[in-house]
């Protein structure tokens, strides 16, 4: 899908604020309410905007630490992987898995309370996952960024 000016203001104003009102965001980009309208649910359609949400404060709920854990499989044959996502997936602490290049073979941010959370957490769930040769954990000390898509470039 081709995204002009219009396009990328409106995805870039909806990244600030999901829940702007069409008129202020219709201001905003300089179209009338109907074209944005549009525009809006053209993208939609397209999958360009994927959905909306809340950003929630974890340490407020009661997770302030983030676990970047590295794994190690033994097995990579496409069901192996297969099966070690679809365990992941089961696990509601799991907010991101990246299947990487270089030493291991998975990176995977996870949510935690504390540390005796994480430790909870790896001998019930993690370790329990079949096919898993190595893993390193590292604590996340402070965020540096956090940021939307980088529309303009």
């Amino acid at each position: 899908m081709k995204l002009d000016k219009f396009d990328l203001a409106i995805l870039e104003a909806l990244q600030q604020d999901a829940r702007i009102s069409l008129q202020a965001l219709s201001e905003q980009v300089g179209l009338t309410s109907s074209p944005c309208w549009t525009r809006i649910k053209r993208m939609e359609e397209a999958g360009v905007i994927e959905g909306y949400s809340v950003r929630v404060n974890a340490a407020k709920i009661g997770l302030a630490d983030t676990v970047i854990v590295q794994v190690t499989l033994n097995d990579h044959s496409d069901q192996a992987l297969f099966e070690f996502g679809r365990a992941l997936e089961q696990i509601p602490e799991v907010l991101e898995a990246f299947l990487v290049s270089g030493d291991y073979d998975y990176y995977v941010r996870i949510a935690v309370a504390d540390t005796r959370d994480y430790e909870r957490l790896l001998r019930e769930r993690l370790y329990k996952i079949p096919g898993i040769r190595h893993s390193k954990s590292s604590f996340v000390l402070r965020q540096l960024k956090q940021s939307q898509l980088p529309l303009r470039r």
